[in-house]
C-alpha cells in the first residue's frame, strides 16, 4: 500500500508567493481517475515523489522551481506531461491511455 498523503483541500494558508505547486487531475475517457499513482520525475527522470489520486483525480506536489515530470499510472493506462514550474500555483492535467 502506499503511504502516499491524502490529496485534495483548498491552499488556503499556503503561501504561493514563496511556495511552488504543482497540482493537477487525472483523466481517461473524458472523466477523473481515482486512485492513479502520479509521480513527479526531475529533468533527469528521476523519481521524485509519488501521491494517489484523490476522488475526483487531483493531485498536488511541492516542490524547487525548474523543469518536472508528471506520470500517472491507472488500472486504464499511463500517461504524462511535462511542465516548467514558477513560484507559485502550476495546474496540469495529465491524460492517461
Amino acid at each position: 500500500m502506499c503511504g502516499a498523503p491524502k490529496q485534495g483541500g483548498a491552499l488556503a494558508g499556503i503561501d504561493l508567493s514563496t511556495q511552488t505547486v504543482i497540482q493537477g487531475s487525472v483523466w481517461h475517457d473524458g472523466a477523473p481517475v481515482a486512485g492513479a499513482f502520479v509521480r513527479l520525475l526531475n529533468q533527469d527522470d528521476e523519481f521524485t515523489a509519488e501521491v494517489v489520486a484523490g476522488p475526483e483525480g487531483e493531485f498536488r506536489f511541492f516542490a524547487a522551481p525548474g523543469d518536472w515530470k508528471v506520470r500517472a499510472l491507472a488500472p486504464v493506462g499511463k500517461g504524462e506531461r511535462t511542465l516548467a514550474a514558477e513560484v507559485g500555483l502550476n495546474e496540469t492535467t495529465v491524460a492517461v491511455d
